[in-house]
């Protein structure tokens, strides 16, 4: 059984507040698609534990970088908890993932899979390359599209498009305050080869090129 100790830090291993975020706008982007209650349940708990999923392994797979740069705000860099727990947590929620979008058939069940697919290869290997970009714009794009394949019904182009951007947008503006610890540690990804200034400007270009694709 978990201790008080080891279940506190398991939470804060999870990313908890824009885990919390991203799985909050599912379930209302769910009710505002039209999901009955009981369906936008399953949905948003669909996205949840995607992003379990994703913050555990990222901090599973980020732990030696993590320890090295001191970011004992970690709680495995910490020691709070042990990288095999985390594992074992991520594997727990990318399978609870995928068992609940079956429940939607198999197109949405693809999309979320795909989502999550793309989470984790962030996590490993794409985040030191030049396609690090690449898995936001899918796993931002595949959300809405998991949510609106799941009614079930035929998502707009634009819904997608503006997803990929708004991921796009999202990865360069994350990384920025990490760029130093990032490049120490062997980290090259895109925003890292452009800069603080480029990874900044493109951040905003393709936020605000979302907004204007759904307005």
């Amino acid at each position: 059984m978990l201790n008080a100790r080891v279940l506190t830090a398991l939470i804060r291993a999870t990313h908890p507040e824009p885990a919390a975020a991203v799985t909050v706008v599912s379930g209302l982007l769910a009710l505002s698609v039209g999901h009955p209650l009981a369906s936008a349940a399953v949905v948003t708990a669909t996205i949840g534990a995607s992003q379990l999923a994703t913050g555990w392994a990222n901090d599973a797979i980020d732990a030696r970088r993590d320890a090295a740069v001191g970011r004992t705000g970690k709680p495995v860099a910490s020691g709070a908890v042990a990288r095999r727990t985390v594992a074992a947590a991520a594997v727990l929620a990318a399978v609870a993932t995928v068992l609940l979008a079956t429940r939607f058939g198999a197109p949405a069940a693809a999309a979320a899979v795909t989502g999550l697919a793309g989470a984790l290869a962030y996590n490993w290997p794409l985040k030191r390359t030049v396609l690090s970009v690449l898995p936001y714009a899918v796993s931002f794009a595949a959300l809405p599209a998991f949510v609106v394949l799941a009614l079930p019904a035929t998502p707009p182009p634009w819904l997608l498009v503006a997803g990929a951007l708004l991921g796009a947008g999202a990865h360069f503006a994350n990384a920025l305050p990490d760029l130093a610890d990032d490049a120490a540690t062997g980290i090259r990804g895109l925003p890292h080869r452009l800069g603080a200034a480029g990874s900044g400007a493109t951040a905003a270009g393709l936020l605000f090129a979302a907004a204007l694709v759904l307005v």
